[in-house]
């Protein structure tokens, strides 16, 4: 059985968007020979779909003009990362279906870091200073009124020398100095004010251990990483906009270009450092409704036990996103739709829906199952009937191939799809009323059997003449349902997923509510289902379509033959469109 292949890189219509439009200008002009990018994650959490528009952008411009991309762990901040994460974002990349040139994390630059707050402060571009967190503050102003400057701004290159290398030797505890980048304390760009490139942390870090009690600021290593790894345009969100005067004074003042000696020493370790000016472009973050995106709030639902770990599907984490059963190639679509912009926009979560129902239905075989059953028993068909039908695997694409499905007297139908007393427009199964039973043939209802109010039993006859194949097939009936052979079904846990908020804007607080209030009570629900034989045997991860109940996937930790766990993916329509959008 196979799947309908995505598009490859080759047969994808071209895109041009305004970041593509600038890279084909640098290349015709001989800015740049090649192209380099990155994708820089801070290993302080879970990857979420908003960053798979990032791997998509930055490893799919790779792809398209041949360049290299390198994934690098910006771990500049030790108390805050964890090697679970750097494990789950490498896993989360290369299932979104990319692979990067080379791996490497800020880390592997400290002391190129350091060496270069040397020269800054040689320079006279950088200083020590001694204002704790809430007097910098202080005196950094307002977005109306300039900042002031230190009281230590005006110390020597000797002293700051001094106190620098102190720092670096561990004498200080945390948060008694800071080493300050020298710059304009009246600029209107208050990122500009002087800001903070290095911090004394007592912290061991993942990789260096307790080699460093001082660490590079994010803004002061992104922007040096992407120096040194030769990176050609710096592709990151709108958020950073503002800090670009930061990125550019920073790489031109340390100007490693010029300065080979201060990257020597990652030389001498074996590193290829084909140094260069980078240019960060910005482009708007994705941003979807119906969920939260925030680090913190992710955190604390997992923390809270609000959901179930990282991985919990109804979370907008690749981790979580994988195991509801989102394909990855509907998550490249999906950025490919909301392409590439300077405008913020807000997209529905139907836009998601959409991407993952039209990836599905054309890598997934289809197969039957009911989740909510009633007996349904064909009363002239013999006690013990057994046989074999005969079922595509795709109505679209027969290169999928065909299944037998075992058919039996007795089977299980939806009890939706039966009503004593039917609403106007109901065209399933009625008392006295026929409906064709999925490749086998039109029965009608001759009796109900109750214990008490509940159905549990519909018997039925089989118009023999209506049999797949037969002249009477062809007879008109409005309905049709699906049905499991009750003597072969296969139990499974099944388990519905929908949107974890039941608000568009979980992130609104208004009225004393947080997102912990807007959460969705049914956006969970476990039971017990009935499967076709050979539903059951597909692997973990494998994508399904429940004919007529929706998309789902084989649980990728919990699933196996001997005990089916599938998630629903995705329902077949949207059903949220009915709800009037809440």
């Amino acid at each position: 059985m196979t799947a309908t292949p995505a598009p490859t890189d080759a047969t994808a219509p071209e895109k041009n968007d305004f970041i593509r439009q600038i890279i084909r200008e640098d290349l015709a002009s001989g800015k740049h020979a090649a192209v380099r990018t990155r994708f820089p994650p801070e290993p302080n959490g879970y990857l979420h779909i908003g960053h798979a528009k990032s791997i998509c952008l930055n490893f799919g411009i790779g792809r398209e003009f041949g360049g290299p991309v390198n994934l690098r762990f910006d771990d500049t901040n030790p108390a805050k990362e964890d090697p679970e994460y750097v494990e789950a974002i490498k896993e989360d990349v290369r299932w979104l279906g990319f692979e990067w040139a080379e791996l490497r994390h800020a880390s592997d630059y400290f002391e190129v870091f350091y060496r270069s707050a040397i020269k800054l402060i040689e320079d006279g571009k950088a200083y020590v200073c001694d204002l704790n967190a809430e007097q910098v503050r202080e005196y950094r102003g307002t977005l109306t009124e300039p900042g002031r400057n230190s009281p230590f701004r005006e110390r020597s290159v000797a002293e700051n020398l001094d106190l620098f290398t102190r720092m670096r030797a561990g004498e200080f505890p945390d948060g008694a100095r800071t080493l300050r980048a020298k710059i304009d304390m009246a600029s209107g760009n208050i990122n500009l004010r002087d800001p903070a490139i290095y911090r004394i942390k007592h912290v061991e870090h993942q990789n260096t251990g307790n080699a460093w009690p001082i660490y590079p600021m994010y803004d002061y290593a992104h922007c040096l990483s992407d120096a040194l790894e030769g990176i050609t345009h710096s592709l990151c969100t709108l958020e950073f906009e503002d800090h670009r005067p930061l990125y550019d004074w920073c790489v031109d003042h340390v100007d490693l270009v010029r300065n080979p000696h201060l990257y020597q020493p990652l030389v001498d370790a074996g590193f290829a450092v084909p140094a260069a000016k980078p240019r960060q472009i910005e482009f708007s973050r994705l941003n979807i409704n119906y969920t939260v995106m925030s680090k913190r709030k992710l955190l604390a639902l997992v923390d809270e036990g609000l959901v179930n770990g990282w991985d919990d599907p109804r979370l907008p984490t690749l981790q979580g996103l994988r195991r509801r059963g989102c394909p990855p190639a509907a998550l490249r679509l999906l950025a490919d739709r909301v392409g590439i912009s300077k405008q913020n926009s807000l997209i529905d979560f139907s836009v998601l829906e959409g991407c993952i129902r039209e990836v599905m239905d054309a890598a997934a075989p289809r197969r039957m199952a009911v989740i909510d059953p009633v007996k349904l028993v064909v009363t002239n068909l013999p006690e013990g009937h057994a046989e074999s039908l005969v079922f595509a695997n795709h109505p679209k694409d027969p290169a999928f191939g065909e299944r037998a499905v075992p058919f039996s007297r007795e089977v299980w139908i939806e009890r939706e799809d039966f009503m004593e007393v039917p609403p106007k427009g109901f065209h399933r199964l009625v008392p006295g009323g026929e409906v064709r039973l999925r490749g086998v043939g039109i029965v009608r209802c001759d009796e109900v059997v109750k214990d008490g109010d509940t159905i549990v039993e519909l018997r039925c006859t089989l118009d023999p003449e209506s049999r797949a194949g037969m002249e009477g097939a062809n007879r008109k009936v409005k309905g049709t349902i699906h049905w499991v052979a009750a003597a072969t079904a296969v139990a499974a846990e099944v388990r519905l997923y929908d949107r974890l908020f039941s608000v568009p804007d979980p992130d609104k607080d208004e009225a004393g509510k947080t997102y912990r209030d807007y959460l969705n009570p049914d956006s969970v629900r476990a039971v017990r289902g009935w499967l076709e034989p050979s539903a059951a045997t597909l692997a973990p991860e494998a994508p399904v379509q429940f004919e007529r109940l929706g998309f789902f996937t084989a649980d990728r930790r919990d699933h196996a033959p001997a005990a089916p766990v599938f998630n629903r993916t995705v329902t077949l329509r949207d059903t949220w469109a009915a709800k009037g959008g809440a």
